[in-house]
């Protein structure tokens, strides 16, 4: 049962709805008004994998910084070598 995304033209307010007939356009909720119009809705993917604990939105971690730290990090300075 898929859910669409809908606007009313007489009031401008957006709502979803689950419609059984993908031609129906359902009654606006705060009006009741019957001139609706069906929105493009906005496809999400992910490509690959995100890290644990993110949803892949977050902007990538700056990356460390070219010192001389130790041999078993990313050129970065890290206190599990110390």
């Amino acid at each position: 049962m898929p859910i669409f995304e809908y606007q009313c033209d007489d009031c401008g307010t957006e709502f979803e709805e689950l419609v059984f007939d993908r031609d129906e356009c359902p009654p606006c909720p705060k009006c009741a008004s019957a001139k609706t119009s069906k929105l493009m809705s906005a496809v999400r993917s992910r490509v690959g994998s995100a890290p644990s604990g993110s949803d892949g939105d977050s902007a990538p971690a700056p990356a460390a910084p070219a010192s001389s730290g130790c041999a078993g990090c990313s050129g970065g300075n890290c206190s599990s070598c110390h």
